[in-house]
């Protein structure tokens, strides 16, 4: 396995590569992201893994400067997983002036559910996922679908911009007990890892509900919000969507998104459920 640092050195790796699978990441790599890993490995003849803390997607108060950069334990996971490339430029590499200017903007979906809580967020995740394709030229990229929302962006704009790589959704990683794996998992206590699974249980009450035919979404939504705040956690939204556009779901709608995010002390967790009755 090679850990290349330069755009230059992975585009002369790249030359006689082959068919190639890509996954991005920003490092501090748990078990959700070696099962993109492994989903790619399937598909083509190398994986390339990118591992790059991306400033454009953080916030005013966010934690980027906190944010693990833990690349020799990520290599030797990524190395046992039979893959071919890491990918880990530094900052100057990837964005080699001081201000990023030309951006892709993402539709108005960028600015709801967590865009309304992340300003720019979703603008930042396409730019940077836009450069890194242009990069390394996948013909596959594999991203979770815990970060749902990110997910139908990145697919909107490759469809839209004509990007020839086919992007391979791939099932959210959860622990035994039900809870989304992230990175973000390791900032919670020891009290509010065991309350944290509520989350999903939570939304598997409603996924429940809508499979049994309740159909008044709003209810569903004000039900769960208001067990999770009396239960301490600070909720930016629950709400049931459309499974493929991520436009708001009407009672009609056979295919349908659970979608959540909501703090428990310091740390913000996401969480979704498909609903697919086609």
């Amino acid at each position: 396995m090679q850990i290349i640092h330069t755009i230059r050195e992975l585009r002369e790796w790249r030359k006689t590569a082959g068919r190639v699978a890509f996954v991005p990441t920003m490092g501090n790599l748990h078990e959700g992201h070696l099962a993109l890993v492994r989903e790619a490995r399937q598909r083509a003849d190398h994986v390339v893994v990118s591992i790059f803390v991306n400033r454009l997607q953080f916030g005013q108060g966010e934690d980027f400067d906190q944010y693990p950069r833990t690349l020799q334990q990520d290599a030797d996971k990524l190395k046992g997983e039979g893959v071919a490339v890491v990918f880990a430029p530094d900052e100057k590499e990837l964005y080699p002036r001081v201000e990023q200017r030309y951006n892709v903007e993402p539709p108005h979906l960028q600015n709801e559910l967590c865009g309304a809580f992340r300003p720019g967020h979703f603008r930042g995740v396409a730019t940077v996922v836009s450069k890194l394709f242009n990069i390394v030229q996948p013909e596959v990229a594999c991203f979770g679908k815990k970060d749902y929302q990110q997910l139908a962006i990145i697919k909107g704009f490759v469809a839209d911009l004509n990007v020839n790589v086919e992007i391979v959704p791939v099932d959210t990683g959860r622990a035994s007990d039900g809870l989304a794996l992230s990175s973000r998992n390791q900032y919670l206590s020891e009290a509010e890892r065991a309350e944290a699974p509520r989350l999903y249980r939570e939304l598997m009450a409603m996924a429940q509900a809508v499979k049994g035919g309740n159909l008044a979404y709003a209810e569903l939504e004000n039900t769960a919000r208001a067990h999770l705040e009396a239960a301490g956690w600070a909720v930016d939204y629950i709400e049931i969507r459309h499974a493929d556009s991520l436009e708001v779901a009407h009672a009609g709608d056979k295919n349908v998104v659970i979608l959540a995010a909501a703090r428990l002390g310091k740390t913000r967790l996401i969480d979704n459920i498909e609903v697919r009755q086609d």
